[in-house]
């Protein structure tokens, strides 16, 4: 098996050539020797969640920045410099075998610029942390973008926000109320010596005290329990889907909403699932056996109706739009170096058309919930403000919750260190 701090180097530096973490783990993570494998995730994730801070470090150290092409030095540096600041590594560990990694990377030359980098930042912690405690990135851990656009949106819950950013994100299950109840489900928890508590929002969802492989949750895979985040969770509960109704879930992968509709409702008349990329609907797939829920799964463009929809109008519409993912940063670190802040004009204007495309195929007074997982107005209150400005047909029904910050047009939930990710629900009805 490889060195582990390699094969983090070899796979951060994909994420800095514009691939998702998600996409270049299951690839690298073979790799790595089991007894590893916890180590080469902490490295990958926590470098990537302190980039900013860690790169504004590597900035003042160096003369002359790497070139581009060099990505795994790049990232081998941030990743020697995260276990000195982040882990309980001993640092001339930490040191010696980020060293050693630029030989097994083949890069000989870099060997003496890792370990004069390193060294002097151990030596001099102190006063580079003082000297770059007002530059932005190395306070924030965020790029400048989004930290202005956080505090011109939420001036009051901004600095919160990005401290959430930074933290490891809480795992949270979804027990599945048609086999077992949560209270049952949480003594069962209790006696594999698992510690955990109800959550404050979702009446079926369990947050855990820490981390766990879901092959030591009893009843997994008998489809008792899921993961899902309390946010997500609040989905199916605000669509109020009733027996016989027509339900679709758009922009459904991977699957945990489309699951907990069914499970909320066993007597639908049928659930349509759309999701753009074939490959993501395969985890659908699994999640739906697992649990021994059916649903029709087409890989399509959601927005492309006249592809997929037969004419029969929907009941209940659940629109996750694709979005920038700023409300679960803290799951997903490598959105700081991937997105941009165009992108966000680009995204709402996606958004803004898939829901005048689905709203086409709703039934006159049913209901439509759009959502995202984004923090940003633009994505959420300023797409809705738009399409009913637009549709005389559309009407805004209130969300009476005690969870999250009432906005003009719907709900917005704040990420927070043991509460849910950061997430945006609207509730729309088409008149009769």
């Amino acid at each position: 098996m490889a060195n582990v701090r390699v094969v983090a180097a070899e796979a951060i530096g994909q994420v800095l050539r514009g691939r998702s973490l998600s996409a270049v783990l299951p690839k690298y993570s073979q790799k790595v020797a089991d007894n590893d494998q916890a180590l080469f995730k902490e490295l990958c994730f926590g470098t990537l969640r302190w980039y900013p801070q860690l790169q504004a470090i590597v900035n003042h150290l160096m003369s002359k920045p790497i070139k581009d092409k060099e990505r795994e030095i790049q990232a081998l540096l941030a990743c020697g410099i995260y276990q000195l600041m982040h882990m309980r590594v001993a640092d001339h560990a930490a040191i010696n075998e980020t060293v050693a990694a630029t030989v097994k990377l083949k890069r000989l030359w870099a060997k003496g610029l890792v370990n004069a980098v390193l060294r002097n930042f151990q030596r001099q912690q102190e006063q580079i942390v003082e000297k770059l405690s007002k530059n932005s990135d190395y306070a924030t851990a965020h790029p400048q973008w989004i930290v202005d656009r956080l505090y011109k949106a939420w001036p009051e819950q901004a600095q919160e926000i990005l401290a959430a950013n930074n933290l490891q994100a809480p795992m949270c299950l979804r027990v599945n109320t048609r086999r077992c109840s949560r209270d049952d489900y949480l003594a069962m928890l209790a006696d594999a010596n698992v510690s955990a508590e109800p959550t404050p929002y979702s009446d079926c969802g369990i947050l855990l005290d820490s981390p766990k492989d879901v092959t030591e949750l009893p009843g997994f895979a008998d489809g008792l329990v899921s993961v899902q985040d309390e946010s997500a969770q609040l989905a199916a509960s605000l669509l109020d889907v009733q027996p016989g109704h027509l339900v679709l879930d758009a922009c459904c992968a991977p699957g945990g909403k489309t699951c907990h509709i069914l499970e909320s409702e066993p007597k639908l008349e049928s659930l349509t699932a759309i999701d753009l990329e074939a490959s993501r609907l395969e985890r659908c797939k699994d999640n739906l056996q697992r649990l021994n829920l059916q649903a029709n799964l087409i890989a399509a463009d959601v927005g492309a109706i006249e592809q997929w929809w037969d004419n029969n109008h929907f009941d209940r519409i659940l629109l996750d739009a694709p979005c920038s993912a700023s409300g679960v940063i803290r799951r997903h670190p490598d959105i700081k170096l991937l997105r941009k802040n165009s992108d966000i004009e680009n995204l709402s204007k996606i958004q803004t058309e898939l829901l005048e495309k689905v709203w086409k195929t709703l039934r006159k007074g049913s209901m439509l919930i759009y959502a995202t997982c984004s923090v940003l107005p633009q994505e959420n209150d300023q797409v809705v403000a738009k399409f009913l400005a637009t549709n005389n047909d559309a009407s805004l029904l209130t969300i009476e919750a005690d969870w999250g910050k009432a906005t003009d047009y719907g709900r917005q939930i704040f990420p927070s260190a043991k509460g849910g990710d950061g997430f945006y629900y609207s509730r729309l009805q088409k008149n009769s």
